[in-house]
């Protein structure tokens, strides 16, 4: 024991009479969770231009480097930057410039919120999002009585917070050439005694969306920017986007470019033909902060709006088996094309007809163990004889917590007891490969991680309730959310060599919390501030005081 003794501190000595090494930021006096293989922490870390140069004790850094930036963090709580495994980046900056409906109480408030709005605006068009009828009293989808009277002259799209419905005005279904006759494939017009309702559901929406003008190239650089400081201010370093366009990629990847975004983009691409045209010809883009290497498809809707696809029909509406949104016969097609691309398939499948359907497609081509990072986006309704194909085809689920604490005062309305047993069952899913991937699907959900770590870990709201978890055997313990929401979802993005954790060469994306999160619950999640933001090395974010 003398003689290691010994060794440590003539070593420690050399190092101190050594010359030191001139970094760019030096972080120290922290509790630094590095969420490497063994979930270690350290104490300190070096930095040079965007990268981690060195990371380990206190007396090793701060005796091997030297620089003029130096942050001594007071022992607080240093993680890698959060990683939303899936979101809707660009939509999220849209509607920070349209009607927001997150908790109206009713559709008469939806028109007092449209018409409080309307007072500020010169535009044809009124555009929202955020209304749920599943808070509300009568659970009842709303009309467009409201809308046709007090906007006659204008035209109105108000989606539901899920993305999955819209409620329209009879302006719009007349622009749009739509009546109670009307037949989409992939959705529904909603009618009663012959007349619409002006809800539309899925496939429906899309007759109406495309209608909608673009935002402005200028506005839409405002919105982006707007939404980037709101991202980096929840402690997001790092967010997907479920499917885009090429122009708006070009537009993500030319505001990264001249470094109107330093927020790192993983964005996956609708299945139009100009992406297929112009992407797989070209291949993947993959830069340090854009990776454009994945397709995004949809089997199903969503289970508010009883657009999921179901093996029984939903418990609350006995004739209704929900929406094939992609035919099977395409979704193989597509896998057929992609599985001999560098390109990866992910696909929105929440109910449990629309998962058996997209893993039995996943299995024939992927044909075994492989790598190939095919993910299932939400994952919600999984049957229990196909929840171990997820491991057998190496398929990885990409899933949303707080659409289970969100979901569960009416999912087993639409589900019935048997089948919500096994839906948003997290812990069996993580179990199939060792890991799991999450995300928010904001603008449905709120940006702030620490949501999603707390219905992860605790399985409650906001509120604490239900008392002791909501199916708290499918809880995910802190250490494996935390992997979640770093080097998990870097792997599921296909990213893990250079971020996801805080390691020697990996870019230097962390934030810096007042406390540990791994206490964090309903009670005191108040007390929890971030307080700092890195990107590649520089901040981004700094908490007012």
């Amino acid at each position: 024991m003398k003689i290691i003794f010994l060794f440590s501190l003539i070593a420690t000595f050399c190092l101190s009479c050594m010359e030191k090494k001139e970094v760019d930021l030096i972080v120290h006096n922290a509790v630094i969770i590095t969420a490497d293989e063994t979930f270690s922490t350290a104490e300190a870390m070096a930095v040079r231009g965007d990268s981690i140069l060195e990371i380990g004790p206190e007396h090793l850094i701060l005796n091997k480097y030297s620089s003029e930036n130096i942050l001594d963090l007071e022992k607080h709580h240093v993680y890698p930057g959060f990683i939303d495994a899936h979101s809707h980046f660009w939509g999220y900056a849209e509607q920070l410039g349209r009607i927001d409906l997150l908790g109206a109480k009713n559709a008469g408030e939806i028109c007092e919120r449209l018409k409080a709005f309307g007072g500020t605006t010169k535009s044809d068009w009124l555009i929202g999002r955020g209304w749920d009828n599943t808070t509300w009293s009568n659970k009842e989808f709303p009309t467009k009585d409201c809308l046709d009277e007090a906007f006659p002259e204008h035209y109105i799209v108000l989606k539901r917070i899920d993305g999955h419905a819209a409620l329209v005005n009879q302006k719009v279904l007349d622009l749009a050439g739509i009546n109670a006759t009307t037949v989409v494939e992939g959705g529904k017009v909603i009618s009663v005694s012959g007349n619409c309702t002006g809800v539309l559901i899925d496939r429906a929406v899309d007759l109406v969306e495309e209608l909608i003008p673009p935002t402005p190239e200028k506005t839409m650089k405002r919105l982006l920017a707007k939404a980037q400081s709101y991202c980096f201010a929840a402690g997001l370093t790092s967010a997907c986007d479920a499917g885009l366009d090429k122009i708006q990629v070009d537009l993500l990847t030319q505001m990264q470019s001249n470094g109107n975004l330093q927020i790192k983009l993983y964005l996956m691409l609708n299945p139009t033909a100009e992406n297929f045209d112009f992407y797989l010809k070209n291949g993947p883009i993959v830069t340090r902060d854009l990776s454009v290497k994945s397709f995004k498809f949809y089997a199903d809707g969503a289970l508010g709006s009883r657009g999921a696809a179901l093996l029984k029909p939903y418990t609350d509406d006995n004739l209704n088996y929900g929406l094939i949104l992609t035919p099977q016969d395409s979704l193989s097609h597509y896998a057929k094309i992609l599985i001999n691309s560098d390109f990866q398939m992910n696909t929105h499948a929440i109910g449990d007809s629309a998962n058996r359907s997209v893993i039995k497609i996943y299995g024939e081509v992927l044909r075994g163990s492989n790598d190939r990072r095919w993910r299932i986006e939400h994952a919600q309704v999984v049957n229990p004889s196909d929840i171990s194909l997820f491991g057998q085809f190496n398929i990885i689920p990409s899933v949303q917590p707080t659409h289970c604490t969100s979901d569960m005062d009416w999912a087993t309305e639409r589900l019935g007891q048997d089948r919500i047993s096994h839906a948003y069952a997290y812990k069996d899913l993580m179990e199939q490969n060792g890991m799991i991937a999450f995300g928010t699907d904001f603008p449905v959900e709120s940006i702030n991680p620490l949501y999603t770590l707390l219905a992860a870990k605790e399985r409650t709201d906001l509120k604490g309730e239900p008392v002791g978890g909501y199916r708290k055997e499918q809880a995910i313990d802190y250490e494996n959310a935390i992997r979640a929401m770093t080097i998990w979802a870097a792997l599921a993005n296909g990213e893990e060599n250079g971020k996801g954790s805080l390691e020697k060469g990996k870019k230097a994306d962390f934030v810096v919390f007042n406390r540990d999160l791994k206490d964090l619950n309903s009670s005191n999640l108040e007390s929890y501030q971030l307080e700092l933001t890195f990107v590649n090395g520089v901040k981004v974010f700094e908490l007012e005081k």
